[in-house]
């Protein structure tokens, strides 16, 4: 999965806009990634991850990821809407001096969610398990940031 062009290139088309950090979303938007982190950890332990969850599972990892990133986002004084919001947010991780990686891996399951939400794409459970091993490490290392 190629990356999102660089983080300038959103802020020129106006995909992303400089504004004055907003402390008070942020920590609304880091303590719901914290509650789905909850619930999504609890419905995995209660009913594990197979073929007929994957997708929602592979969607809620996905959300509660880019609510940590939109959080980081706004405490740096920045906002994505509209058409390629979710490219514009992930490309500020080469800001934040992820590995591409790491980048690449995100990118490709806004690639996959998008494919399951707009054009009715199944995944399976193996790759629900990669993208939610890939959410526990990531969120610890985007909070540390």
């Amino acid at each position: 999965m190629k990356l999102p062009k660089e983080f300038e290139y959103y802020l020129k088309k106006g995909v992303v806009r400089k504004l004055t950090p907003d402390k008070p979303r942020a920590e609304f938007l880091i303590k719901e990634s914290e509650v789905s982190l909850e619930g999504l950890k609890e419905r995995i332990k209660i009913i594990g991850i197979n073929n007929k969850n994957a997708n929602s599972i592979i969607k809620d990892c996905y959300d509660i990821i880019m609510e940590l990133v939109r959080a980081k986002l706004l405490l740096n004084g920045y906002s994505s809407s509209g058409s390629h919001a979710h490219e514009g947010e992930i490309s500020y991780l080469k800001k934040l001096e992820f590995p591409e990686s790491e980048i690449s891996f995100l990118n490709g399951i806004r690639y996959y969610r998008n494919s399951v939400t707009y054009y009715g794409k199944i995944l399976d459970k193996e790759y629900a398990k990669k993208v939610f091993d890939f959410l526990k490490k990531f969120i610890g290392k985007l909070k540390g940031i």
